[in-house]
């Protein structure tokens, strides 16, 4: 998965309900659109929200179920 020109390796099989991942991004909702495809895809819910994690603005995507 590519996010602002830097590729991402997530392990999607253990991506589990209640856990999370922070994607560190300037544009939260191109961002959210792309993950959004792949969770998509695989049938996974999730929920996102724009955080600042040590200074750093990004994505927090948390699987609901």
């Amino acid at each position: 998965m590519q996010v602002e020109k830097v590729n991402y390796q997530v392990n999607w099989k253990n991506f589990k309900r209640g856990t999370s991942f922070f994607v560190p991004c300037l544009d939260p909702v191109k961002a959210k659109r792309i993950i959004r495809a792949e969770t998509d895809r695989l049938k996974y819910k999730v929920l996102f929200k724009t955080v600042l994690e040590d200074g750093v603005r990004g994505l927090r995507v948390w699987r609901l179920y």
